[in-house]
């Protein structure tokens, strides 16, 4: 097993912007406390692995700075050749933890989970979709026939569903809040909406009765589980009431389902946007501790 950080590739944002790069760095400090010696550097997605699964022309004006004043305020982060950097990091963590998975039984990247980037744009801070690329290159490479994408973060996986939606060898599953962005949704193979306040019991109601259902009907050679800590009770962009411990509980259950099914899996943090930032970092250093605990 392994873990790919990103964490030292800087990302300079403007004075009061809110999203929360010092995560990253949290995230290693806590898992290395447990799990240092899994954790290596991550490689940087190459231009052609991008090409992978988005438009050339996304790329090349991405790469080069030459976004519109529009393109950003969709994506939510100024550009800077810093955030290009750290994008292609956090897409070569997840294209790395995919073939760790596949060699190892799980591999794990501390960020990740850029599902709301298409193939031509990007969006809700997500620049390049780490899961589209990731899957694409290991079709490319004959690495996998079939894959599920698990996407328990508590916003819809939008992009990688709209960018995935033609190839029935990728199946994508969302399970987030109705109400919650992107305020239009697009359609995975199988979404299931949580109403505003849904708690532990309400979540795993669902959650295990679904999991079986999801491995008969993508027959994966792997699984990208998109972990999210937003859906936590703490989250100021969440809405739903998910306890620390039904947190970990859930990346329990889907572990389990992994091994019990014998697929591989790769692991992305996603979102978390906890006050303080802290109780964000808890939970995602639970989830890696969690797959340490039964693939490390």
């Amino acid at each position: 097993m392994k873990i790919f950080r990103s964490d030292h590739y800087p990302l300079p944002l403007p004075a009061g912007h809110r999203f929360p790069v010092i995560k990253y760095t949290m995230l290693y400090e806590q898992v290395a406390l447990f799990a240092k010696g899994l954790c290596v550097d991550t490689p940087v997605a190459t231009t052609d692995e991008l090409l992978a699964a988005h438009t050339p022309n996304y790329v090349q004006r991405q790469l080069a700075g030459l976004l519109t004043p529009a393109e950003e305020r969709v994506i939510g982060l100024p550009w800077s050749p810093e955030l290009v950097l750290r994008s292609r990091a956090s897409t070569g963590a997840t294209i790395a933890a995919c073939r760790a998975a596949l060699a190892e039984g799980c591999g794990v990247s501390l960020a990740g989970g850029t599902h709301h980037a298409y193939a031509d744009h990007g969006s809700g801070f997500c620049v390049f979709n780490d899961s589209a690329v990731a899957l694409r290159v290991l079709q490319r490479d004959g690495a996998i026939r079939r894959a599920l994408v698990i996407d328990l973060d508590v916003h819809q996986g939008n992009g990688t569903a709209h960018m995935l939606r033609d190839d029935p060898a990728l199946f994508t599953f969302s399970m987030h809040g109705r109400n919650n962005f992107p305020f239009t949704k697009e359609a995975s193979d199988w979404d299931i909406e949580l109403d505003d306040g849904c708690d532990d019991a309400g979540y795993f109601a669902l959650l295990a009765g679904t999991l079986p259902q999801l491995f008969a009907l993508a027959a994966p050679d792997l699984v990208i589980y998109l972990a999210g800590a937003d859906s936590y009770a703490g989250d100021r962009l969440g809405k739903l009431n998910l306890s620390r411990a039904g947190l970990a509980e859930r990346d329990r259950q889907v572990f389990a389902a992994c091994r019990r099914f014998g697929v591989p899996v790769a692991v992305t943090m996603g979102g978390g946007y906890a006050e303080p930032i802290a109780e964000t970092v808890a939970i995602q250093a639970e989830t890696v501790r969690q797959a340490v605990a039964l693939f490390g």
